[in-house]
């Protein structure tokens, strides 16, 4: 570099320049300086004399990274650490804020990486108070240094394994945090009466990032609900007992404006999750929660700071933990306990109202009003809760509230409508039956009276005809898609709170009467021609959702003994006296929503998802059979009478049908039922194997042969025993086994139609649950590894022939996986002795790994690491290859050998530890049979060892690169799969013990002096008892070394 003013202007290109290859070369150019350890002298030049914030900024980010990233030497840490100190008083209230940031967050990551390297580094805290004693500017610094620690030292880093983070953070919380958070404290009272908001802010989020710290190594989630209770040390009882540090931030949400007022409150959220048994006593406690209660009951009466939303849904959730950290007892016993309890009960129903503006915060409130009537039954004494004055209000106001939302309408956005969107309906849902069910009598009136004007007006609606207003009909179904979801809700937890399972029951009866009185409705009249209206799909929708639940609930054996009541009560009100009479109305539902949606896929999909849960449920499956509609179905089940099987768009959901209907045909032990119910399908291929081969290319052959395919993919996937795969297999082989080459061949290039056959061939040769086994005579899986050979064939050598289109993945991607995926089950399947193909001359799967492989090659390593489902197929391939059948691999040209070892090598280094276990495992194969064949092997070697060994000659550092690959990945990463790792590095060690002396050499050279003599034992210990076979005791022994050799290593 000529001057530092050449390098300022490349720091101000690579930071601000619109132009990508200035930037980039910028970047290139100013590397060196963090990535060799060389230039960190020339970094402190920088700082020392440059007048630009960006040569300031790469200098502290350059030296960052080589703090991060490379093994530097305590004394160099330590100067750098003392440097940055010194740097950050003097000049730091000049600096640009981005600059004292980085410059920050460089002095905390060498403070943490040396941590229990120096004391010295651990005098950080008393450092950053002398900053809080000088300037206004200085005291910013100190409290940014401190918001900085506490960060890195709660988040885990890079460069630094999990396990030394947890010990650092265990020890900076036992050291320093509390003094930290005592800092902070005085810190906040001294700024009380500053101008200075920035100041405050800074405290605020300090005692914010203590109260956040992972205490105990959970690393939860804080923003869901199990962020649960906070740990703190028992060290901070004092401080939190005394009533003015709780105070101090009820003070501050009280005169800062916002974002400031918003931290207040999120400290105040933490603690009211302070752990229970922090407390001395119940005393203390109580005096604590009545703190709690007095700050928020005046925030209430004033509604300061209430009209900002951040603060508003802040103090929702502080109001939400109230009860998941306390007892309903202990609220109770509260004084002022009752005017909390009202003021709460106000804003909840005052929240409902506003529910556009309060959406997600109320729900929140809810979970706090559910958590407080499920404890009803377990309060003692006198003291009431006031719960059954003013839930059923909150019940009342929040039905009123989804009423309004409907009137209003919501906005275009379809995502944001909860009756569109399965998880926010159900976050909304989640908590109201509790607060339903607490006085059940008096809300399912309500809901009842409420129903039922609703209900009347769409009956007269059904009658009327096409003059109806369909604004109007559009917010009755809106309305009533509510109660219906509601109810549904309500019916899914079957609770007593209070009252008899009996009274429960029979109110539950009176709900469900008004939806199945509804089911009569909404198919009738003016209704039955609605099916394309949105708001009729939500209703049906609803509907399912309302069957769901019920049968979860009151159908079935155990259902049904258990629930007497209920029927009896159906039965006064309907004529419905048992479960299959319920079920005889689902399936009429079931059966009617096939029918007459062609359009709509969501309705389709949850009814054909109710269809499935009802057919496997083992008794509901069996009642199923009973019911007529359900025969009508399984003999019938063509487009004539299901036109969504016509509709292109639903043709996904036809494998689900299948899938169902084949469920039901397999419950039944009868070949001849099975042969009748395919029916419908056997006329389809007796369609397409009658046309000839010049019309073979038409729009209503295509859309045959796809929905033939998904028809029987779903039929496969509900084969799972010997029998049933047995009839189905006997039924398509010979027989149709032609239309299925005939279809690849002659539509290779339509993903359209290929997907969907190959991914039937997937189904059709996965043995699950044991379910391909033939008879000990019997040819059947030589036979079917042939057709598959066939067609696997036949779609490589055609696909492989055409040119690239823009959508690679789609046109040709998405097959090939889906043949590796295919062909891998086949040859893991167990089913064919593979012997046999060479032995009788037979070229089947010779030519099917050929084209597999061909196939695999064509697809640049990057691609295949780029799609997952890609990347699943081909590692499971080679696994296969390299487990069953290596002399093929060995038998390869050395360039196409080395290339797929490199790609093993590649998926090892992946993020997916179930692809870099199928590495490991195919690289263990490998190292294995080198060992037992060529390392001890006896001649004469066989072709396969002799290939292998002049692959390993023209590349003598192939299994030196792997090894160190799979070190480097057990001693520097945090990878769940140290068992699948450790296979192939005995098989490796064993191969070569002078290429595991290199390595092990080399790896100590790359560790501080300081450390090699203790890293050199670890070594010795890892082949401690280890002797020189394969044989599994000796594995699991190297495995075990391996364990205790990683957790010694990376000890500092």
């Amino acid at each position: 570099m000529e001057s530092l003013a050449q390098l300022e202007a490349l720091c101000e290109r690579l930071y601000n320049s619109q132009d990508q290859a200035e930037r980039a070369h910028a970047e290139s150019t100013l590397k060196c300086f963090s990535v060799n350890t060389d230039y960190i002298s020339q970094c402190q030049y920088i700082l020392d004399h440059a007048l630009t914030p960006y040569a300031l900024m790469l200098a502290s980010s350059s030296l960052l990274k080589q703090v991060t990233e490379q093994s530097l030497s305590l004394q160099l840490r330590l100067d750098i650490r003392n440097y940055l100190i010194n740097y950050l008083a003097t000049r730091g209230p000049e600096l640009q804020p981005f600059v004292t940031a980085s410059l920050v967050q460089l002095f905390c990551r060498v403070t943490k990486f040396g941590w229990f390297d120096d004391d010295r580094f651990k005098d950080v805290v008393n450092e950053s108070m002398d900053f809080l004693k000088a300037t206004s500017d200085h005291y910013a610094i100190g409290l940014k240094i401190l918001n900085q620690l506490v960060s890195e030292m709660n988040q885990p880093s890079p460069g630094l394994p999990s396990t030394h983070h947890r010990r650092v953070a265990c020890s900076f919380r036992d050291q320093a945090l509390f003094k930290i958070f005592q800092i902070c404290l005085s810190s906040l009272n001294q700024l009380k009466t500053d101008a200075m908001s920035k100041l405050q802010e800074l405290a605020l989020s300090l005692a914010l990032k203590c109260l956040s710290f992972d205490f105990v190594g959970t690393s939860l989630d804080e923003s869901s609900e199990e962020f649960g209770t906070v740990q703190v040390p028992s060290a901070w009882r004092p401080v939190l007992e005394d009533p003015s540090n709780l105070q101090i931030f009820f003070d501050y949400y009280a005169i800062a404006k916002p974002p400031i007022s918003k931290e207040a409150l999120e400290c105040l959220v933490r603690l009211a999750s302070v752990r229970r048994s922090l407390f001395a006593n119940d005393v203390q406690r109580s005096k604590f929660l009545a703190h709690l209660m007095t700050g928020t009951k005046e925030i209430l009466q004033t509604g300061q700071g209430l009209a900002d939303h951040d603060n508003y849904h802040e103090y929702c959730r502080l109001l939400g933990r109230f009860k998941a950290n306390y007892q309903l007892q202990e609220l109770v016993n509260v004084d002022g306990y009752s005017d909390w309890i009202r003021l709460v009960a106000e804003f909840t129903l005052k929240s409902l109202q506003s529910w556009q503006w309060a959406s997600t915060s109320v729900y929140y409130l809810l979970g706090l009003w559910s958590r407080l009537v499920t404890s009803v039954p377990y309060l003692k004494g006198d003291s009431p809760s006031m719960l059954d004055e003013f839930v059923p209000k909150i019940t009342e106001g929040f039905i009123t509230s989804r009423f309004d939302s409907v009137q209003a309408g919501f906005s275009e956005d379809l995502s944001e409508n909860p009756l569109d969107n399965v998880e926010l309906l159900q976050d909304q849902l989640d908590c109201f039956p509790y607060l339903c069910r607490f006085q059940y009598e008096r809300t399912s009136l309500y809901i009842i009276k409420t129903m039922e004007p609703i209900l009347q007006n769409y009956t007269e609606r059904s009658r009327i005809g096409p003059t109806v207003d369909a604004n109007e009909l559009f917010v009755i179904e809106s309305k009533l898609s509510w109660i219906t979801h509601i109810i549904a809700a309500v019916l899914k937890i079957k609770q007593c709170t209070g009252s008899s399972v009996e009274s429960q029951e029979v109110i539950d009866a009176e709900l469900a009467a008004r939806v199945l009185q509804l089911i009569n409705i909404t198919d009738s009249g003016l209704h039955s021609q609605r099916y394309g209206e949105l708001s009729k799909q939500r209703l049906d929708r609803a509907i399912l959702t309302f069957f769901q639940h019920f049968r979860k609930s009151y159908v079935g054996d155990q259902a049904m003994h258990s629930s007497k009541q209920l029927y009896a009560r159906l039965s006064e009100l309907l004529g419905l006296h048992d479960h299959l009479v319920i079920l005889n109305v689902i399936v009429g539902k079931i059966a009617t929503n096939l029918k007459c949606y062609t359009e709509s896929e969501d309705v389709i999909d949850h009814t054909l998802s109710l269809f499935f849960e009802l057919a496997s449920g083992y008794m509901t499956g069996k009642q199923l059979l009973k019911l007529d509609t359900v025969k009508f179905i399984i003999g019938n089940h063509t487009r004539e009478h299901f036109p969504f099987l016509e509709e292109h768009r639903c043709s996904r959901s036809r494998t689900t049908f299948y899938y169902t209907i084949g469920w039901l045909i397999f419950m039944e032990d009868s070949p001849v039922k099975f042969r009748s119910s395919m029916d419908p399908l056997l006329q389809v291929f007796i369609r397409l194997e009658s046309t000839p081969d010049a019309l073979f290319r038409t729009n209503n052959v295509k859309y045959a042969l796809i929905g033939l395919m998904r028809d029987l993919r779903g039929i496969t996937m509900a084969t799972n025993t010997r029998r049933t795969y047995g009839l189905l297999f006997d039924w398509i082989y010979p027989a149709h086994m032609p239309v299925l080459l005939k279809g690849i061949s002659q539509w290779t290039d339509t993903p359209e139609v290929t997907t969907p056959l190959l991914k039937f061939m997937a189904e059709f040769v996965l043995n699950k649950a044991t379910r391909l086994t033939f008879d000990s005579s019997s040819p059947n899986g030589i036979l079917l590894f042939r057709e598959v050979s066939k067609i696997i064939v036949a779609y490589g050598t055609r696909i492989l022939s055409l040119p690239n289109p823009a959508d690679i993945y789609a046109f040709k991607y998405k097959g090939i996986w889906i043949c590796l995926t295919t062909l891998s089950r086949a040859l893991s399947g167990n089913y064919a002795n593979f012997g046999v193909f060479e032995l009788y001359g037979d070229r089947a799967l010779t030519d099917v790994l050929d084209i597999a492989l061909k196939m695999s090659l064509s697809i640049p390593l990057a691609d295949i690491l780029a799609f997952r489902k890609l990347t699943k197929a081909y590692f499971a391939f080679l696994e296969v290859l390299f487990n069953s059948h290596i002399a093929f691999i060995l038998n390869l040209d050395s360039s196409t050998f080395m290339h797929i070892v490199a790609s093993l090598e590649s998926g090892l280094k992946g993020l997916d530890s179930n692809i870099s276990s199928q590495c490991a495992s195919s690289i263990d194969s490998l190292a294995a049979y080198y060992f037992n064949q060529i390392t001890v092997g006896e001649a004469p070697a066989s072709p396969a060892s002799v290939n292998l060994a002049r692959h390993v000659a023209e590349c003598p550092s192939l299994f030196p690169e792997i090894l160190k690959t799979l070190f480097e990945i057990v001693l520097f990463e945090d990878y769940g799969n140290q068992w699948s790792l450790s296979r192939p590095m005995l098989s490796l060690i064993l191969i070569n013990e002078q290429m595991f002396t290199d390595l092990k050499a080399q790896i100590l050279a790359s560790q501080p002096v300081e450390q090699q003599q203790r890293l050199l034992l670890c070594f010795e210990n890892l082949m401690a008892d280890v002797t020189r076979s394969l044989d599994t005791k000796n594995r699991d022994k190297f495995t075990q070394n391996l364990t205790i050799f990683r957790h010694d290593f990376r000890v500092k």
